[in-house]
C-alpha cells in the first residue's frame, strides 16, 4: 500500500512540474508575410500551426482575404505583422480583438522617405504604410529586435512555459551569429556598393554601412536618365552582378547589366527561410 501512495505522489510530483503546454483545440496563429514565419515559430517550435497571410508568390499590395480567412483570424490566439505595410492596416481593422495583434516593428528606428536608397531617387509603392520603407526583416539586427517582440507577447499569453523561453534564447543567439558572421563577412570584402531592382535592403544596407542603388523610381520603371546615372556610375565601380527580385521583372534588370558587363541575379526578400535567406544574399554581396 505504501508503495502504491509513493509511485501514486510520485506521478502526481511529475505532472505538477511539467510546464504547461496550449491545448490541442486548434488554435493558430498568423503571421503577415512568410519571413515572420521562422521568427515566431522559433520560439513556440511545433505547440500551433502558423498560418501565412500573404501566400506564395501573391503580392501585399493586391492581397484580398476571403471572409473566411477574416473568421480564422479573429478565432487565432495571435497575429504577427510587421507593422508596417499598408495591406496588414486595413486588414488587422476587422479583428475584433485588436489586443491579439503583434507588431513586430516595435522599437526598430524606420526609414522614411519610402525605399530611400542613399543618393538618388526614392522609390514609392504603394504597399509601403506612410511612407516608410517596410522591408525591416532583411537585416539581422532589426530581427533580433522583432523577435524579442514576438517573444514578449507570447510570453505574456503562456507565462508558465519555460519551453518558449528556451527557444527564444537559442533563436537570439542564431540572430547574433547571423549579425556577427554579416559584418564580417562585409568587412572582408570590402564592399561598399551595390545594386538592386527594387529597394529592399534598405536596413540591411543602413546597419552594415552600405550603399543600396535602385533602379526602379518612383515604383516605376527607370526614366532613361536614371538608368544611365546607374550604369554609369556602375562601371566606374566596376559592379559585377546587378540584384533583381523574383517578384519583380527582370527584363530592365537585363538590359542594365549587359550594359554594364555584369549579370543579373535572382533574390527573394519574401522567402519563409529568412535566416538562410540573409546568409545567401550577404554571400552574393559579399563576393562580388
Amino acid at each position: 500500500m505504501n508503495g502504491k501512495l509513493i509511485k501514486t505522489c510520485c506521478i502526481l510530483l511529475l505532472a505538477m512540474s511539467c510546464e504547461r503546454r496550449p491545448q490541442a483545440d486548434g488554435t493558430r496563429l498568423y503571421v503577415s508575410i512568410a519571413p515572420l514565419k521562422e521568427i515566431v515559430g522559433g520560439i513556440t517550435g511545433d505547440d500551433f500551426g502558423i498560418d501565412v497571410l500573404v501566400p506564395a508568390g501573391a503580392s501585399p499590395e493586391t492581397y484580398e482575404p476571403t471572409p473566411r480567412q477574416i473568421a480564422a483570424l479573429n478565432r487565432s490566439q495571435l497575429i504577427f505583422n510587421v507593422g508596417l505595410i499598408d495591406f496588414e492596416t486595413a486588414l488587422l481593422r476587422k479583428i475584433e480583438e485588436q489586443k491579439k495583434i503583434v507588431n513586430l516593428s516595435r522599437g526598430i528606428e524606420t526609414i522614411a522617405g519610402s525605399c530611400s536608397h542613399g543618393g538618388h531617387e526614392t522609390s514609392g509603392h504603394t504597399h509601403h504604410a506612410h511612407g516608410i520603407d517596410p522591408h525591416i526583416w532583411t537585416s539581422p539586427k532589426a530581427l533580433q529586435r522583432m523577435a524579442a517582440n514576438a517573444y514578449e507577447a507570447i510570453h505574456a499569453t503562456y507565462p508558465d512555459s519555460a519551453k518558449y523561453t528556451r527557444n527564444y534564447e537559442q533563436l537570439q543567439e542564431r540572430l547574433q551569429e547571423l549579425d556577427a558572421s554579416t559584418a564580417e563577412k562585409l568587412r572582408e570584402s570590402g564592399v561598399e556598393y551595390f545594386i538592386i531592382y527594387h529597394p529592399a535592403l534598405t536596413y540591411y544596407a543602413r546597419d552594415y554601412g552600405l550603399e543600396q542603388v535602385a533602379i526602379e523610381a518612383d515604383g516605376k520603371e527607370p526614366s532613361a536618365r536614371h538608368l544611365g546615372a546607374i550604369i554609369r556610375e556602375a562601371r566606374a565601380k566596376k559592379i559585377g552582378k546587378i540584384l533583381y527580385q523574383s517578384q519583380f521583372p527582370a527584363s530592365t534588370v537585363e538590359t542594365a547589366a549587359r550594359d554594364i558587363g555584369a549579370r543579373a541575379v535572382q533574390i527573394d526578400p519574401m522567402r519563409e527561410d529568412v535566416i538562410s535567406n540573409i546568409e545567401e544574399i550577404t554571400e552574393l554581396i559579399a563576393n562580388e
